[in-house]
C-alpha cells in the first residue's frame, strides 16, 4: 500500500494509498489508514500522478493528480486475478485517461498467494485511449518503455503488444502459477494426490506437473471394490501419459475393519451413505499419512460444482492442503481437460467421455443425485455469481423446482464450504474469501 519513487540510489518520495477497498476479498480497512490525496511528485522535470491500485477505481485521485499538473499517470497495482478482471482494468484505465487525457501506465503484481493469483498483464494506455503495450500474463519480465513529449503531452512508443489467450488458456496459466506459489513459497518438496481415473483428478495430476514437474509429483490410485477395471485402466495410463509415479493402496482390508468396528452400533441399520463415506475418509486418511510422511501437500481435487452443492465428503474427497479446481466448474473442468490435451495428450480419451461417478456404490453416476453439469452450472452461474434470485433464474427458461432443490443443497452446504481447502480463485464469485454465507439460516426451507 505505499509506492516508493527511486532515481540513482535516492528515494525522492513515499506515497501512501488513498482509497482503501473493502468488499469482495479486500479487507484494507481493517488493516491499513488512508494516505492523503495525492498530489503530482516532480522527477527530472516531469510532474508523475502516482496512484496506487484502488485509487485508480475511482476518479477523485486521477482527477486531482490531473489539476495538479501531473503528465503522466503511474498506477502500481496488486490486483488478484479473476476470468473477468484484465477487461475491467483496461475499461476503468480508459476512463481516467478520458477524464484527464492523460496517458496512463499500469503496472501489476505477478505471482500466487493463497487463493489469490495476480496475473501481471502491465499496460499503458494513450492519452488517445489507445492501447500502446501490453503485457503477457501469469509472467515476470522487464520492458522499457520509450516516451516522448508531442503536441498533445507524452506519448508512449507502441511496444510489446501481448496477443490474445483463449479462456482456457488463461485459466490453466492462472492454476499453474497459484500451485507453484503456494507449493515453493510454503516449502513443500512436491504434492501427492488421488488419482481416480476421473476427469478432475487427471485434470489436476496434469496442472501439477506442468507447474512443478513430473519429479514433484505422486499419485496414489486407492480403489475399492466397487472401483471399475476400466478407472484402474484409466490412472495408470494417465500417471504414464504424464511420467508421473503412481502407487496402487487398495482400501478394501480398511472397510473390512471399519464394517467391523462399527458393527455393534450399526446393526439393524442398512447400508447407506455412512458406508460411501467411509470409503471417502479412508482414502483422506492415507493421502494424508503420505503427507506426513514425506512433506508433501495434498491436493484435492474438488470443482466448484460439486462444493457448491455439497457432493463431496467431509474429510473424505474434500481432505487436503490445496485445491486447483475449487472455483472451475465441472464443464468448465471438461474444457480445460481438452484444451491441455489439444496442447499434447495427457488425459485419456476414455476418461473425457465415460459419465462421472464418485464410485461408492455399484453402477453410481454422479447425475443420480444431481441435475446434468450443463445444466447445474447455469443454474449456479446465476445464484453465485449473478446473485440472482430463484424467480429470475426460472424466468429465464429453467425448471423451477431444479432451481429451488439447487439453491436448497448451496445453502445447507456451506458447512463444508467453511472447512475446505484454499483454492485459486478465478470467477468474481469464488467460494472463500469471496463469498461470505453464515452457516445457520433458520430462515432456510
Amino acid at each position: 500500500n505505499t509506492a516508493f519513487l527511486l532515481d540513482k540510489g535516492e528515494m525522492l518520495c513515499r506515497h501512501y494509498k488513498h482509497n482503501l477497498p473493502n468488499y469482495g476479498v479486500f479487507d484494507e480497512k481493517r488493516v491499513f489508514a488512508a494516505g492523503p490525496v495525492a498530489n503530482p511528485v516532480t522527477w527530472r522535470g516531469m510532474q508523475l500522478g502516482i496512484m496506487i491500485c484502488e485509487d485508480m477505481w475511482s476518479r477523485e485521485t486521477a482527477r486531482n493528480l490531473a489539476s495538479g499538473g501531473a503528465e503522466i499517470l503511474i498506477c502500481t497495482n496488486a490486483s488478484p486475478y479473476d476470468r473477468e478482471k484484465h477487461t475491467i482494468r483496461l475499461a476503468e484505465a480508459r476512463k481516467r485517461v478520458q477524464e484527464t487525457g492523460l496517458p496512463l501506465l499500469y503496472v501489476n503484481s505477478v505471482g500466487g498467494q493463497d487463493e489469490l493469483v495476480f496475473d501481471g498483464r502491465s499496460f499503458v494506455v494513450a492519452h488517445n485511449g489507445q492501447l500502446t503495450c501490453q503485457m503477457q500474463g501469469f509472467s515476470e519480465d522487464v520492458i522499457l518503455t520509450q516516451w516522448r513529449k508531442g503536441e498533445q503531452g507524452w506519448e508512449c512508443s507502441p511496444g510489446f503488444m501481448d496477443t490474445p489467450k483463449s479462456a482456457e488458456e488463461d485459466l490453466y496459466a492462472a492454476m499453474m502459477l497459484a500451485l507453484r506459489g503456494y507449493v515453493e513459497k510454503n516449502r513443500f518438496p512436491g504434492v501427492v494426490l488421488g488419482l481416480s481415473g476421473g476427469i478432475d483428478s487427471a485434470l489436476t495430476a496434469a496442472v501439477a506437473t506442468d507447474a512443478l514437474g513430473a519429479n514433484r509429483v505422486h499419485t496414489l490410485m486407492l480403489p475399492s471394490p466397487y472401483t471399475s477395471a476400466e478407472s484402474l485402466e484409466d490412472a495408470a495410463q494417465c500417471a504414464q501419459l504424464l511420467g508421473i509415479p503412481l502407487d496402487i493402496l487398495p482400501i478394501a482390508p480398511a472397510m473390512g475393519v471399519f464394517d467391523e468396528l462399527l458393527a455393534p452400533l450399526f446393526s439393524g441399520s442398512k447400508a447407506d451413505v455412512t458406508e460411501e463415506n467411509i470409503q471417502s475418509r479412508l482414502r483422506g486418511a492415507l493421502l494424508m499419512a503420505v503427507s506426513n510422511k514425506h512433506g508433501q501437500l495434498v491436493l484435492t481435487t474438488g470443482n466448484k460444482s460439486e462444493i457448491a452443492v455439497g457432493y463431496s465428503t467431509l474429510y473424505g474427497d474434500m481432505c487436503g492442503g490445496y485445491n486447483l479446481l475449487k472455483d472451475a466448474y465441472k464443464t468448465d473442468v471438461y474444457a480445460l481437460a481438452r484444451w491441455r490435451n489439444a496442447q499434447s495428450r495427457v488425459i485419456p480419451k476414455r476418461i473425457l467421455t465415460k459419465a462421472p461417478s464418485a464410485e461408492l456404490r455399484s453402477n453410481q453416476t454422479d447425475q443420480d443425485s444431481l441435475p446434468p453439469y450443463d445444466v447445474l452450472d447455469a443454474i449456479l452461474l446465476r445464484l453465485v455469481e449473478r446473485q440472482q434470485s430463484v424467480r429470475d433464474i426460472a424466468a429465464e427458461g429453467y425448471d423451477m423446482k431444479t432451481v429451488e432443490s439447487v439453491a436448497r443443497m448451496l445453502a445447507r452446504s456451506e458447512y463444508k464450504r467453511r472447512q475446505a481447502a484454499p483454492g485459486v480463485k478465478m470467477t468474481p464469485m469464488s467460494f472463500g474469501r469471496d463469498w461470505r454465507y453464515p452457516l445457520t439460516n433458520g430462515w432456510k426451507g
